[in-house]
């Protein structure tokens, strides 16, 4: 351990923000597959279908929103109490971490047996497309415990600073996902032939599979152990978690709220749109859960060094981290700009759908060059603990402004001032994020 915390001290920064990255990287970037996989099997069943699902990712993204916030929470949690050698605590957060992901499951089955029709139908009055969603939703939320748990026991390996078991177990999520979806969907010579339904029941399939090996692995592998024996729940347990989890669970949920806020927006223009923007969501989180992945990796070298006072090296952690950042980030945009057509194509775009998106993946392929401050030092500010600071730039990226913008930019210059609003966003947050950033180191002796 001390070698570990020497490393982080001293080892050069490139290599260990690399090592410490990676497999947040890689495991992101399998998290984001399970929607966009779906969405392009479902796309050869019509436009229709893809925006049932267009509509349905607010929905999964909350759900994602419970889970990883709870995750965050306990993860930080259990790591200080592991610090502090006080092993028995930390037993007791990953039981409290395991009941309140049981607790938020049945909120999601409670959203997902009563709540999908009257949901949907804010967005939708075309018989084809509700039903194609509430079948979609109604899978994808009611089950999704799978996924839940899933999440909680990973930030536990990863608390202890296991990385590669996440890795391994959002492999092996994606790969069943993947292999399942055609099976499902298209059946096997008219055997299994389930459509929209067999795209929901493979994505939950495959977040249960990996929920299972990770309840195997966490028993054979991890240091923590669970055990119900005994346990009551502790009013201050799970106010400390979610005075964590609260924050960070907001800002994951932010692109729900956007997303689904601007799907009635969007519904007054054509289903299309709705489409497309759905489309881009899932397009757009291969480009940035590579980046977020990053930022895991970056958070706990500033924590360590900013703890230490080793403020110069705090700084060129930063610095780096956004060199690598811009690089993800500007490549992402690169393949938007060149290859728009290409990328439509995976969903089996109509001509309208195309004629919307090739603009609109150019125009949004500008904002990810200029998020790259934003992301990062909104990171920065996560591991120095001003919370304030990254949710002021959050809001800022995903909200306050895109949202308004996109409604008066409408009726200004139409549809492609949606996609704009998002731009001028990203701008916005980066210049005040920035200006904190400065104003923060401004502070290190």
């Amino acid at each position: 351990m001390n070698q570990e915390y020497n490393n982080m001290a001293h080892k050069p920064i490139f290599p260990l923000l690399m090592k410490m990255a990676i497999p947040p990287m890689i495991s992101m970037l399998i998290q984001s597959m399970y929607n966009i996989i779906d969405s392009i099997f479902v796309a050869k069943l019509g436009e229709k279908a893809l925006t049932a699902l267009s509509l349905a990712f607010p929905l999964q993204n909350l759900s994602l929103a419970f889970s990883v916030g709870l995750g965050v929470a306990i993860n930080a949690l259990i790591a200080q109490n592991l610090g502090a050698n006080n092993k028995k605590r930390a037993d007791n957060i990953c039981d409290h971490g395991i009941f309140l992901s049981l607790i938020h499951s049945l909120i999601f089955v409670f959203i997902g047996v009563f709540l999908m029709k009257p949901f949907f139908l804010i967005f939708t009055n075309d018989l084809t497309v509700l039903n194609y969603a509430i079948t979609y939703g109604g899978i994808v939320i009611t089950f999704t415990f799978g996924s839940i748990i899933h999440i909680t026991i990973e930030k536990m390996f990863q608390a202890t600073g296991n990385m590669l078991i996440p890795m391994i177990l959002q492999i092996i999520g994606a790969v069943v996902n993947i292999i399942l979806d055609p099976i499902l969907i298209f059946g096997i010579n008219g055997f299994l032939e389930l459509g929209v339904a067999g795209a929901a029941i493979a994505t939950i399939i495959g977040q249960m599979s990996a929920c299972l090996l990770a309840i195997f692995l966490f028993r054979k592998k991890s240091a923590l152990k669970i055990s119900f024996k005994n346990f009551k729940p502790e009013f201050q347990t799970i106010k400390a978690i979610y005075s964590i989890a609260v924050p960070s669970g907001v800002m994951t949920a932010m692109p729900s709220i956007l997303v689904a806020l601007l799907n009635s927006l969007l519904a007054t223009v054509s289903q299309t749109a709705i489409a497309f923007f759905g489309v881009y969501f899932k397009l757009q989180s291969f480009v940035y859960m590579p980046a977020n992945g990053l930022i895991q990796g970056m958070r706990p070298l500033i924590s360590y060094n900013y703890g230490a006072q080793y403020f110069e090296r705090v700084k060129k952690i930063i610095k780096v981290s956004i060199v690598v950042v811009s690089v993800i980030l500007c490549s992402g945009a690169f393949i938007f700009v060149l290859f728009p057509k290409l990328i439509l194509s995976w969903f089996n775009a109509t001509d309208s759908l195309i004629r919307i998106g090739v603009i609109g993946l150019r125009i949004f392929s500008l904002g990810f060059i200029i998020s790259t401050f934003g992301i990062v030092i909104s990171g920065v500010f996560e591991s120095l603990g001003i919370g304030k600071y990254s949710l002021t730039i959050s809001l800022l990226r995903q909200l306050v402004i895109t949202l308004p913008l996109a409604y008066i930019l409408l009726s200004l210059i139409g549809l492609n001032g949606v996609w704009l609003s998002f731009v001028i966003s990203e701008f916005i947050a980066s210049v005040t994020a920035i200006v904190l950033l400065k104003k923060q180191l401004a502070k290190f002796k």
